[in-house]
């Protein structure tokens, strides 16, 4: 038999854990927690930028649609005022169907609620509720039925300009390394 003294000096080595591997212990469980919250914070800024580009193309395909509905003889009124999202006055409401709205109505009537979803009014526009893009600007072009819709707006970060000087559209915006840029042709019949 092995005499107790031998069990009983190993089990005081073993009582429990020491100060410090209860710090190290805190330490990774800090940096991890840190870390979670570091990569949350970089996803949110993340999200932002994208529902900002998603937003700028819903916007060019809702103001071409708008432009379909309307009478195709009348889509070079839609470039008139370009650039938009300085904020113009309210036009005959051609929502309501009391008012009886020619084309020149439903083209300004158009024209307004797609500014106010460009500046951000907060409105809802259909089932899109707008909060607006940052410092968002539109530009309509149109050449006989080639319609060119360039949607502009500032990122958070410095990049390389995000207007394309292929396309022909670099003046919708103020120029710079913040700039965001969406184009979308279409044809309207």
């Amino acid at each position: 038999m092995i005499p107790n003294t031998l069990f009983s000096s190993k089990r005081k080595l073993q009582s429990g854990m020491t100060f410090l591997e209860v710090l190290i212990a805190l330490v990774i469980l800090v940096t991890g927690i840190l870390g979670a919250v570091a990569l949350q914070a970089v996803a949110k800024k993340s999200s932002f930028d994208t529902m900002q580009r998603s937003l700028a193309s819903s916007l060019a395909q809702d103001i071409i649609e708008r432009m379909r509905g309307n009478d195709s003889t009348n889509i070079t009124a839609y470039q008139v005022g370009s650039p938009y999202g300085a904020g113009s006055p309210a036009p005959t409401d051609c929502n309501q169907l009391a008012n009886n709205c020619s084309s020149d109505d439903i083209t300004a009537h158009d024209l307004y609620e797609w500014e106010q979803s460009l500046i951000g009014t907060g409105t809802t526009i259909g089932l899109l509720n707008v909060g607006g893009l940052v410092d968002g600007v539109g530009c309509i072009t149109v050449v006989d039925n080639a319609v060119t819709v360039a949607i502009s707006w500032q990122g958070r970060t410095k990049l390389a300009d995000g207007a394309s000087s292929s396309s022909g559209d670099t003046l919708c915006g103020t120029a710079g390394d913040k700039r965001r840029q969406v184009v979308v042709n279409a044809f309207v019949l």
